[in-house]
Parts: structure tokens; sequence; C-alpha cells
């Protein structure tokens, strides 16, 4: 089995946790490899029922289990999200036996946890977060090609075949929208949910506008705003904000999404084709996808924004990372120009707190042209400041 980063530092952790990812990062698999001594799976109805028609049968378990044994007792809460009342039992039990017991939670929906008002049990526990598996993970050897097209997702980069993760895929996408809308209470609009969302997957990579959006989906704004939110909260879209500046120069300020997996975004749209008019978006796809796994991995804080003039100059990513800020252009090229260097140029002229300026893409040749490291996006991103990879 392939080892994750994260996996260190979960397992050295003296406190008990919470792992928070979208469906399908390898969240469960991750935690289940540390044979935990009681494992409740909230996904299964039966169990879900019980929990929830019981609240104290989780320290009646845990009692029980502690009484049994003369070790720490260790706890795997999967899908916690779905009761998130069950955190306050986990708080009584951890006030009263820290010492005795460790829980492993897991979830793949903060919206559920704040809607239900959940007691994060704040000093008590850490969270982590976890994505798609990044190039670290692969020691770097990943296609391009593979990734653009079915994404990283653990289980869906292990299958043997293109058609096996195409497949995999549409039927994630399909689950995903049936179970939210039926958690959500959607229901009501199936056929407007499942229009929006598959306008998400055709906008990807766009400036977001909820007006512009409810128009295709032929919904309301209120809804697209209600909806969009919710895949937000579930870890599927990611807002990449604009930067700003103090300066005067006239920026675009409205923010842009992209999916958290390019496998899903082409589930989505039944699309596994890298066309020359998707290829420029799905690479832009990977490359933040790929930031934040990293740095999830790492457990090192990430802040991602995207940088554009109403001239039109623009910076595809302006990362701050480790203490440094970073200005990146990516281009799903084998070749570079001095044309293709020009939002960077730009860039720096206007900004002047210290920045490194670098250029990704998909050519072999590392080499610098100024003050501007140009390399293949994998050397890229792996020469970032990771804190603990360095």
């Amino acid at each position: 089995m392939l080892t994750r980063i994260i996996m260190s530092k979960i397992r050295s952790s003296k406190r008990s946790l919470l792992l928070l990812g979208p469906r399908q990062v390898g969240k469960s698999t991750l935690i289940l490899s540390l044979q935990p001594d009681l494992i409740v799976n909230l996904a299964r109805e039966q169990e879900f029922l019980d929990f929830a028609q019981s609240p104290d049968r989780l320290e009646r378990m845990v009692i029980d289990k502690i009484a049994r044994t003369d070790r720490q007792v260790t706890v795997f809460i999967d899908e916690v999200q779905r009761l998130p009342s069950l955190l306050n039992t986990i708080q009584v039990i951890l006030d009263q036996r820290s010492a005795q017991v460790k829980f492993y939670l897991s979830g793949s929906s903060a919206r559920k946890l704040k809607r239900g008002n959940a007691n994060l049990l704040p000093g008590r526990i850490h969270t982590y977060e976890m994505g798609p598996l990044c190039a670290a993970e692969l020691s770097g050897s990943i296609s391009t090609e593979v990734a653009l097209a079915t994404g990283t997702l653990p289980g869906i980069w292990f299958e043997d075949s293109a058609s096996e993760r195409e497949k995999t895929l549409k039927s994630y996408s399909a689950t995903y929208l049936r179970e939210e809308i039926q958690a959500e209470s959607l229901s009501r609009n199936l056929e407007g949910f499942a229009r929006f969302i598959g306008i998400l997957g055709a906008w990807n990579g766009r400036t977001l506008d909820l007006s512009k959006l409810a128009q295709a989906a032929q919904v309301s704004r209120t809804s697209v705003s209600r909806w969009f939110e919710i895949v937000e909260e579930t870890l599927i879209i990611r807002r990449v904000e604009s930067y700003t500046t103090k300066l005067s120069h006239r920026l675009v300020r409205h923010p842009k999404f992209y999916f958290f997996d390019n496998g899903v975004a082409n589930g989505l749209l039944a699309n596994f084709i890298v066309s020359a008019d998707r290829k420029g978006i799905l690479f832009e796809n990977l490359i933040l996808s790929q930031l934040h796994a990293t740095a999830m991995a790492y457990d090192t804080p990430i802040s991602v924004e995207t940088f554009r003039t109403e001239a039109g100059v623009e910076v595809d990513f302006v990362v701050r990372l480790s203490g440094k800020l970073y200005a990146i252009e990516v281009k799903s090229s084998q070749q570079v120009s001095t044309h293709d260097l020009k939002g960077l140029l730009r860039f720096k002229e206007i900004v002047k707190e210290p920045c490194e300026f670098r250029f990704w893409y998909t050519g072999d040749r590392d080499q610098r042209i100024g003050d501007i490291e140009v390399s293949n996006w994998v050397s890229g991103l792996t020469r970032l400041g990771w804190g603990s990879a360095k």
C-alpha cells in the first residue's frame, strides 16, 4: 500500500484527531491501516441509526473496551459529520479518560459540522486535511496526461486501465450528486441542481459569477448561491481569491473556482478527452490541486490567489507558503517564450514585496530567464518551501 506523507504526523500525534477531506481521497484507508480497536462507520445506515437513537452507546463501548485491555484504546469514527452531536459524547470521554483512549475522526463535509453547531473539541483534538495524491507521494513519477484526464484520487490512480478509471469517476460523480441532494434536501429541484453541477464542471477554472451560473442553470441566483456553498463546503470546489495590493493599480477582484481533482470535474462532464481547448484549464486545475494536496500532506499552511489587471495581464497563482511569496505562471506546453513571461514581469513591476518568480510547464529543461525560474511543473513543485519537506 502507498504510504501517505501525512501518515507520519498522524501516527506520532499524541492527541485525538479529526481528518477532513473530500470523498475517496483515502482517509478511511489511512486510518484503518493503524488498526484501531473500535470502528464506527456512520456511512452505514444501520450504524448511523443505532448511534443516533442511543447517544450513550459509544461511551458504553469505549468503557467496555478499556476494561478489557491494559493499553490505550484507539477508536475510529468514520463520516463523523453525519452525527455531529456525537462529538459531545467524545468530549466527555476525553475529559474523563484522555490517557486511556485516542479518537481518530474522519469527515468529508465541513458544512454539516458547522450547520450542526458541532463541538469541534478545541484543545482536545488536532485537525488535519487530506487531498488527492501529490507528486511527492508518487516519488515524482506522475504522468501529466493521466492526471489531466482522470486526476490523482488514489483509488482511481491505481486502476488498471483508462476505461476503468473513467467508469469509476462517472459513478463517483453520480453518487455524489444523488447523496448530496438527499442530504441537503434539494430533491424538489433535482433537475435544476443537475444542470447547475454540470455547468460547474464545464466552467471549471472560470471567474466566479453567480448570476451567470443561475442564468445558465435556469434557476434563481439564491438557489445557485446556496448550491455553490454546498459544493464548496463539501470540499469539492476550491475558491481562489484575487490577489489584492494597496497600490493604485486597477486589478480584477473577482475570484475563480476549480475542482479539487481533475477526474471529478471530467467525470461530471463524462468527458475525459484532454483536447487542445481544455488542456490549459485542466493544467491550471492540476497545479492548484497539487499545491493544496502537497500542503495538506506536509501539514503546511498555504494561501493561493490569482492576479489579473483590468488590462488582461495575469499570473495564474500567487502563493504564500512558509513565509515566502511566489508568483507562479503555468502553461501546458513543452516550450517557453518571452511572451509567456509577460504576466510575471508585470507582477514584478506592480508588487513591491519580496517575491520569487516561477514558470512551470510540461517541458523537461530547467533554466533561469532573468529572475524567473523555469522548470517542469513536478520539479518546480518539489522546490517550494514545504516545511518538513525541505
